[in-house]
């Protein structure tokens, strides 16, 4: 993992990444139990002459192997945020490779985050920046995107002397 190159200690430093609910062994465990309902299916409808039906029994499990692998691919990435005395740094990796830098002046760096209170829907969790926006989290949920604003704003304010 890279490091951040600022020498201000940190004031708040933070890795987001997506959330897995299922664990590889529970991936396991369920294509298997979709494998052998659709075996058993499958060979239900071969017995009854429906032989057609049974390849697309199996269809079905390449598709949910197919989706899960592709989910477990997406939730290779993270976040890591460190805000300094000076700066807030965002740090974009996927499959721990940096794939970009960020930083944003601290005083002038302002978290955003859209609401539609007549539908009680979060969207987006932006920074703003010298009329610039950059979404940040965009893989979390909506309760952890209000959860990751309020740390950051907390985080941004500076203490009074």
């Amino acid at each position: 993992m890279n490091k951040l190159v600022s020498m201000d200690k940190p004031v708040l430093s933070m890795i987001v990444s997506p959330h897995r609910s299922l664990s590889p062994a529970g991936f396991a465990v369920l294509l298997g139990g979709v494998a052998a309902l659709n075996l058993a299916g499958g060979a239900v409808f071969l017995y009854l002459g429906a032989w057609p039906v049974a390849g697309f029994m199996g269809l079905d499990v390449a598709l949910i192997w197919l989706a899960f692998r592709w989910s477990y691919h997406r939730a290779n990435r993270y976040e890591q945020l460190v805000v300094t005395d000076t700066e807030l740094q965002l740090q974009r990796f996927v499959e721990n490779r940096l794939l970009e830098t960020l930083s944003f002046p601290r005083g002038f760096v302002h978290v955003d985050i859209e609401h539609d209170d007549d539908r009680q829907l979060t969207g987006r969790l932006l920074l703003r920046s010298k009329g610039k926006a950059c979404e940040i989290g965009s893989f979390l949920g909506p309760q952890d995107r209000r959860a990751l604003a309020g740390t950051l704003q907390k985080a941004l304010v500076r203490p009074k002397i």
